[in-house]
């Protein structure tokens, strides 16, 4: 019986933020894949373990969570005045899917990085020591990302003492700047609010009328009032995620929000996008303890917040959302506003379940809409290995 051999395709594997993933050099991907289609999506389910029906993803790159079964692909820019395209494939665990819809604001930060460290950034941009900036294509959503990445002796610098709730160890500070963050799912401008209303009555059946704010900033979000469905800001994941009704629930919201921002038509159609859009409930400031043990006191925060990602509440934030959070914070009358003291905030600080996270958006009201110019926020990233990935030969 003949047995299919093995290739190995050069990738590294990184942190960015609370995310890991797994990535590539679009050169250095197998022919077939250097395209978008059904190889590349095969290629990519391989290599992170998927599906598997066990949720493991033990025979795979994967690590069985939503933060953990991630792609990324980098390769030189073919826009003006960026350095390179970054495309983001997030990996479905127990089902065959590949969603291109969104960005990971995580993984944003070891774009970079990678970049520099893997000579797709020009040599005399890159200071002996201090900060290089690097300009990101994020080709998912057809928007700019800014990276400053710290240079210690002409190489990236890894190691430091910026602390990020959700990580175990301190490392270098990464600065992020999402660029008009605002966009409709093809990339191109659109309406930071959809519907033309800071605040909606959403209409979920089984559930009823929620108070909804939905947003495109950073990845298209639906936020709800925790109160409204029974929490209070300051669940866990457990909470959550071992409660099959209460993820049927989020998903229901989920989808017919989806609806109301126009990027489904069909109901059925939500299960062809399990990466956007997000659900996130937000609460008034409370005491609470986080997963680490770590306790967070009410005066420490602006607001709550507890987000949904693919199917599950996520461990801590994703960047993406904090995104959506520190610009729906910066525009009075949204939900994450009033659920933050009421008024438009340059900068919010708000609880997770990992802790908390600060993010900044510069927002201002332009001929009635509100625009907003960019969002701020610091991560941190690490090459966890290098080397080769390897997958059956006739995977493609």
């Amino acid at each position: 019986m003949a047995h299919a051999p093995q290739i190995k395709i050069p990738a590294t594997y990184m942190r960015g933020g609370t995310s890991k993933g797994v990535f590539f050099r679009l050169q250095d991907l197998p022919e077939a894949a250097r395209v978008p289609g059904a190889a590349r999506d095969a290629l990519l389910l391989r290599v992170i373990g998927s599906p598997d029906p066990y949720g493991k993803q033990t025979d795979g790159m994967g690590g069985a969570t939503s933060s953990t079964s991630k792609t990324v692909i980098i390769a030189k820019s073919s826009k003006a005045d960026h350095d390179v395209d970054y495309l983001f494939g997030q990996v479905a665990i127990d089902c065959a899917f590949v969603d291109w819809s969104g960005n990971c604001g995580n993984l944003s930060a070891a774009v970079g990085p990678f970049a520099i460290s893997n000579g797709l950034i020009d040599p005399e941009r890159v200071p002996d020591n201090g900060v290089a900036i690097v300009r990101i294509w994020q080709a998912n959503i057809g928007k700019t990302i800014i990276a400053h990445v710290p240079i210690t002796k002409g190489a990236v610098q890894e190691t430091g003492d910026f602390e990020l709730d959700g990580v175990t160890f301190p490392a270098a500070e990464v600065q992020l700047e999402f660029m008009d963050p605002a966009a409709d799912e093809d990339g191109a401008d659109g309406a930071m609010f959809p519907t033309g209303n800071l605040v909606d009555d959403l209409e979920v059946p089984g559930i009823g009328t929620l108070k909804a704010t939905m947003i495109n900033a950073g990845i298209p979000t639906i936020f709800v009032n925790a109160e409204a469905i029974g929490y209070t800001g300051t669940e866990l994941q457990d909470a959550i995620n071992s409660d099959p009704k209460a993820l049927a629930i989020f998903e229901t919201i989920r989808a017919h929000g989806a609806i109301r921002m126009g990027l489904i038509k069909h109901i059925d159609e939500i299960a062809s996008r399990q990466h956007t859009p997000k659900v996130a409930f937000v609460a008034k400031p409370a005491d609470y303890v986080a997963s680490s043990g770590k306790q967070v006191a009410a005066h420490d925060v602006d607001l709550l917040v507890r987000a949904m990602s693919m199917g599950k509440l996520h461990h801590a934030m994703m960047g993406t959302a904090a995104v959506a959070i520190g610009t729906a914070a910066a525009i009075p009358g949204t939900l994450v506003s009033l659920a933050a003291g009421g008024e438009g905030r340059d900068t919010v600080r708000f609880g997770h379940p990992s802790g908390t996270l600060r993010v900044g958006a510069q927002a201002s009201l332009v001929e009635g809409q509100w625009k907003v110019t960019k969002a701020i926020m610091s991560r941190s990233a690490r090459v966890l290995m290098e080397g080769w990935v390897r997958v059956p030969v006739d995977t493609l």
